[in-house]
């Protein structure tokens, strides 16, 4: 922890509550303040933090009414203590210089100290009672119900991530745990499924269930669907089986995956899981986004890793990773083990299709060349690290820009259309079975929309297609 001293505008500070360990601002004590100001009583230095994502303000640590009392009596600037509290926590540092000239009360330590502990509940009782003028037991008493939740919390999550076979020692990486905890949390997960399952034994319905729990759908579709064969899995789920290589679906199911650009219809990759992987067969997804995958994977008994850039502390099975390609042109994998998968689902955000909606550092944002050259790059490092036998179902869809263009004028110049994936593919060592059209829903155009194109002869782009594969040789 560093700090200097210096003189700042009394306007560039702010009273953050997020971080202030009292419930208000006493004013009769502000205006005693205020009177010794203005009989020339010098009082020490505020302190203050750099103010997160507000260049030039400043948040206060200690000095709440000495600042109140500066700001009444007129004053513009203020001499302050800048402290940069590396790591620190801000609120727990603030509640430290409180109860130097008076106690916090009863219910301010109480408050304080489980807004302590929901922030970050690696904190022992022990730090946050040093913090709050508290003994450890008093803190235990606070936070009890917190801890408790927290615990059933971290349960869930390890359930789910040890269904989807994700091994122990990226399970604790992920959570932050050490081996014995995970241990701990594991030898409970019997009996976490088997209050679900009596539960659902007693016909409450899998949104029950999850609800009542604490669980997401897909959680517990894990364990209603437990030893049934894939297809009665469908009729369970509601899902109609389609026999042919064309698969319509105009809607996303809402109980698998969350709302996300580009979202995929579960049922498509429910069939592409029931057509080209067997239950508790291992499956990959390098681009996770909303996590349709493995949602369906726990739906279906399959296994499943799961990688996307976007670090979601709500869905810990899918783990961080950013496909980025090196110096020399090769993408890093995200795990070294021996362990391939049986299947891998590769469905990226598709070229200069909601763009916008990405993270800035998506591909969908590269020019044409460089999302072409970034997959061939990719196919040749998922051949690399698969089995023999690994399939690759590769989603992808053809693009046009063919807003505002009749379809007599389009040149096809800057077009990606599925042979040009197919090109890359053969090219990096992998041979296609099957070309399943999924096409995405025209439900998408308005009927205004609708109007206008055929006024102008523009054909629009439905196309998606399912590209199957197997190494070639």
């Amino acid at each position: 922890m560093t700090q200097r001293t210096t003189k700042i505008p009394i306007s560039s500070i702010i009273l953050d509550e997020d971080i202030y360990p009292r419930k208000g601002i006493d004013h009769r004590r502000v205006g005693i303040f205020s009177e010794h100001i203005r009989d020339g009583f010098e009082f020490d230095p505020i302190e203050v933090e750099p103010a997160p994502d507000k260049p030039g303000r400043y948040r206060l640590l200690d000095g709440a009414h000495r600042w109140s009392a500066y700001k009444t009596t007129g004053k513009d600037n203020v001499e302050a203590i800048i402290q940069e509290l590396d790591g620190i926590d801000p609120l727990l540092y603030a509640a430290k210089k409180a109860i130097g000239p008076r106690q916090l009360t009863e219910d301010e330590a109480r408050n304080t100290a489980r807004r302590a502990y929901k922030n970050n509940s690696k904190l022992s009782a022990a730090e946050i009672g040093t913090a709050v003028g508290r003994a450890r037991q008093t803190v235990d008493i606070y936070i009890a119900d917190l801890r408790a939740a927290n615990q059933m919390g971290m349960d869930i999550k390890i359930f789910c991530m040890n269904r989807l076979g994700v091994p122990q020692d990226r399970i604790s990486k992920r959570l932050g745990l050490a081996r014995t905890s995970l241990h701990y949390h594991l030898s409970k997960m019997p009996t976490l499924a088997s209050s679900t399952n009596s539960d659902l034994s007693q016909g409450f319905t899998v949104s029950q269930v999850a609800q009542k729990h604490g669980w997401t759908d897909p959680m517990v579709w894990s364990l209603a669907l437990e030893g049934k064969d894939d297809r009665d899995r469908f009729k369970e789920l509601g899902w109609g089986l389609r026999t042919w290589d064309q698969w319509d679906f105009n809607d996303c199911d809402k109980r698998f995956g969350d709302d996300w650009p580009g979202r995929i219809p579960a049922q498509l990759i429910a069939h592409i899981l029931f057509y080209f992987s067997s239950p508790d067969d291992l499956i990959l997804d390098p681009m996770a986004g909303g996590g349709v995958t493995p949602d369906i994977c726990l739906a279906l008994g399959r296994r499943c890793w799961a990688f996307d850039m976007m670090d979601q502390s709500k869905r810990p099975e899918i783990e961080p990773h950013t496909w980025t390609l090196s110096s020399n042109g090769h993408p890093a994998w995200p795990v070294s083990s021996k362990t391939k998968a049986d299947l891998i689902i590769f469905d990226p955000p598709y070229f200069n299709k909601k763009a916008d909606g990405y993270d800035e550092k998506s591909i969908s944002g590269l020019s044409q060349d460089e999302y072409l050259e970034f997959l061939e790059a990719l196919f040749t490092l998922v051949k690399r690290h698969a089995k023999k036998t690994t399939r690759l179902a590769f989603i992808n869809a053809d693009w046009r820009d063919f807003q505002s263009t009749p379809a007599s004028e389009e040149t096809g110049k800057g077009a990606i259309m599925i042979d040009d994936y197919l090109d890359i593919l053969k090219r990096t060592g992998w041979q296609r079975t099957h070309i399943i059209q999924a096409p995405m829903s025209a439900q998408r155009f308005s009927a205004v929309v609708v109007s206008a194109m055929q006024k102008k002869r523009i054909l629009g782009v439905t196309s998606r297609y399912v590209i199957v594969l197997k190494q070639s040789g």
